[in-house]
């Protein structure tokens, strides 16, 4: 969408294991009609339009496409989170925010309508709140590394396969995933495997790229997570599918 303006920068290393990207939109021109797809993040929004001054929400995994509107005049300030950080850096399970959202405080980490005159000082406040959330707790190395095999394998590995490297049961990563994030560990993978297909898809890739067991399986997990074919995916009229892990940075 050649008239929106986004911009995304990526956190320092220290910070990786729980943060992928900040990044902002802004929709200088009309209204305009998206179909957001699920990318396997969660999500802290801040946002102020000409509708709403200004106001911070909470996104829990997306499963399924979600088609909204962008309003005119509209811009967001975000910061997207690998899902790790839900239990490190929010201190809550999103498992009732599948496909949902809510309502964080107008202070939440002490920001305010002002911290969006400048985004690459929005990114070193956000940071520093999140570096001293950082420093106040033990990290499960267990987890982590769940995490980053997930994370490096783009959603490849089977359970089983992540069971053994991290020697921790089958039964007890899923207990944790359905309880932390609402879905199973096997459905999230499933997500990121869509994600990066993604990006092949809007190239003209139409088969699979990456661990589908074949073509119809990979036509399958498409459209059970976008609602379309990929064919139809590729052609992407209007602009109107977007994940904004995988739009071109200005």
């Amino acid at each position: 969408m050649e008239d929106l303006v986004y911009r995304s920068e990526q956190p320092n290393r220290l910070l990786s294991d729980f943060i992928e990207s900040f990044w902002m939109l802004d929709n200088p021109s009309g209204d305009k009609e998206v179909v957001l797809l699920p990318d396997g993040r969660i999500d802290v929004i801040f946002s102020q339009s000409a509708r709403d001054p200004f106001h911070i929400v909470l996104l829990g995994i997306g499963t399924h496409p979600e088609q909204i509107i962008l309003a005119e005049k509209t811009k967001i300030f975000a910061v997207s989170f690998n899902v790790l950080a839900a239990e490190y850096i929010l201190h809550e399970s999103v498992s009732d925010l599948v496909d949902g959202a809510k309502n964080l405080p107008s202070d939440f980490w002490n920001f305010s309508i002002e911290d969006f005159n400048d985004f690459d000082k929005f990114c070193q406040k956000a940071s520093e709140k999140i570096n001293e959330q950082l420093l106040i707790q033990k990290i499960d190395e267990r987890k982590r590394k769940l995490f980053q095999l997930i994370y490096s394998s783009k959603g490849a590995f089977s359970v089983k396969e992540l069971s053994k490297k991290v020697i921790w049961s089958e039964r007890q990563i899923n207990r944790y995933f359905n309880k932390q994030f609402g879905i199973s560990l096997k459905s999230y993978c499933g997500i990121l495997r869509f994600r990066a297909s993604f990006g092949h898809i809007k190239e003209g890739k139409l088969f699979p790229e990456q661990n589908f067991s074949d073509q119809s399986h990979f036509i399958k997990e498409i459209k059970k997570l976008s609602g379309f074919l990929p064919k139809e995916l590729s052609q992407n009229k209007n602009d109107r599918f977007i994940q904004f892990s995988v739009l071109p940075k200005k």
